[in-house]
């Protein structure tokens, strides 16, 4: 139960960081990079605090790491697989 618990810490960091990135599709996300930024680095903390309470040091490390990654990569698959208004956009350079 605390391996869910720590997963769901990991992907709620991911977000948060996601959320304060420029690159960011969601829209509903944007607004406050500063909050999202301490938000996602206190959710991390405790992701990697419960993975190391449940697996120990150095595996509790990697499988914080795996999970966020994880979360992380998805993100923008997940914004262009649902259909945000910006995951559309190309960009056409001018001469």
């Amino acid at each position: 139960m605390i391996s869910l618990l720590a997963f769901v810490f990991a992907a709620c960091s991911a977000i948060a960081w996601y959320a304060a990135s420029p690159h960011c599709l969601w829209p509903a996300l944007r607004g406050h990079p500063r909050a999202a930024r301490v938000a996602g680095s206190v959710l991390a903390l405790l992701s990697l605090v419960s993975w190391i309470d449940v697996l120990g040091g150095a595996a509790g490390l990697c499988a914080m790491l795996a999970s966020w990654m994880l979360a992380l990569a998805v993100q923008p698959y997940l914004a262009w697989f649902i259909g945000t208004p910006d995951a559309d956009v190309t960009v056409v350079e001018k001469d």
